[in-house]
């Protein structure tokens, strides 16, 4: 059974998706979780800032947990008391913003260069 109470997904389909869809996430303690790596106080503000913007769009707040060089961003529906679609959809905004290398793209725009005086965050990939 891959669903229960107004639409909150058990923890197999939980674990599932996040395979499938958001392998840098996991799922602890009720929540689908992530800690983002960066470089500085400035990068984690940068971040918490995003996830901030991203999330008032969505009208589906996380919770979030920030130190001078990392974000934990924590994901679950409040008003369902479960984890939901919802929470996968920002979740993946989420990753494709924060995760963003424009560098790799070959679009022309360069990304943030390696000299550290200029570090954001440190991708995982």
């Amino acid at each position: 059974m891959a669903e229960r109470r107004e639409g909150t997904l058990d923890d197999a389909a939980i674990a599932a998706r996040l395979k499938a869809e958001l392998p840098e996430w996991r799922y602890e303690d009720g929540w689908i979780r992530r800690t983002y790596k960066t470089a500085s106080w400035k990068g984690t503000l940068m971040v918490i800032n995003t996830v901030g913007h991203l999330a008032e769009a969505a009208w589906h707040h996380p919770d979030l947990t920030a130190s001078y060089a990392w974000v934990e961003v924590r994901l679950m529906n409040h008003a369902a008391k479960g984890i939901t679609d919802k929470d996968f959809a920002l979740a993946r905004k989420i990753e494709e913003v924060v995760a963003w290398q424009p560098g790799t793209e070959g679009n022309g725009l360069e990304g943030t260069p390696t000299d550290p005086r200029f570090a954001y965050i440190k991708y995982d990939r």
